[in-house]
């Protein structure tokens, strides 16, 4: 039996380019860099969390100390000016003693101060190296993610290159089959993923089992240009010199 027509045997070649486009439509969406990528990036969004606290964080330290030095600044100036209306020796016996006794207050509370200072201090360097240790961390995960970024979409524009190339005689195949024939094809290819399959040695090349007798006999009683499909998978059947029939 000869092969079915020209306009059957492109389905064959539709399909392939079909199936081709579809491998790379998948490859595109399964690239290695962007599970990656969306690894890497939900790590960089939970560090920029972390460095909006952190520096939050070391702004209200920062304020603290801006108030502890304050704090103790004015107590410095408060025993200044006391301290030089003792040495001026002006006042009272009483009045002197008091400066004295105030000063001596002072000073503790200047000690106390300085202490509470001290130790905002020593906070606010913490919170300053945690700082620098986020920004170091995110600029390091930063440099991961542009070369992923950058070998992503080089490979994006491989298969993009690949796609248009695969598919440029499509719509020649398109033409030459018939609008009809390839209305078909893309119902049932919409559904199982194959539209159109070669009869290859009595077995279809969709669901690759081979045929009973009757349906081969039944196909051998067809015209050539009648559209057959496989009774199992419903594909259509496309007959060929290999068909063994």
């Amino acid at each position: 039996m000869k092969a079915a027509p020209e306009r059957q045997l492109r389905l064959l070649d539709l399909q392939s380019i079909d199936t081709r486009l579809a491998q790379i439509a998948h490859a595109r969406s399964h690239l290695p860099e962007l599970v990656e990528l969306a690894d890497l990036n939900h790590k960089a969004g939970l560090i920029d969390d972390q460095l909006i606290r952190a520096r939050t964080e070391l702004g209200d330290i920062q304020r603290e100390i801006a108030k502890a030095e304050a704090d103790v600044q004015l107590v410095r100036d408060r025993a200044a000016r006391d301290r030089a209306r003792l040495d001026a020796g002006t006042g009272t016996a009483k009045d002197l003693q008091a400066l004295q006794h105030e000063l001596e207050s002072l000073a503790r509370r200047q000690g106390e101060l300085e202490e509470v200072e001290l130790e905002v201090m020593e906070r606010a360097e913490a919170a300053e190296s945690d700082v620098r240790k986020l920004e170091r961390g995110r600029g390091e995960l930063g440099e991961r993610i542009a070369g992923l970024e950058e070998r992503r979409d080089a490979r994006l524009a491989e298969l993009d290159a690949e796609a248009r190339s695969v598919a440029a005689p499509r719509a020649d195949l398109v033409s030459g089959a018939g609008q009809d024939l390839v209305d078909l094809y893309d119902k049932i290819r919409a559904t199982s993923g194959i539209g159109a399959a070669a009869l290859s040695r009595r077995r279809c090349g969709g669901c690759q089992l081979e045929l009973n007798q009757v349906d081969l006999d039944r196909i051998r009683a067809a015209s050539a240009d009648e559209v057959l499909r496989c009774e199992e998978c419903r594909r259509i059947l496309v007959r060929t010199a290999e068909s063994g029939l």
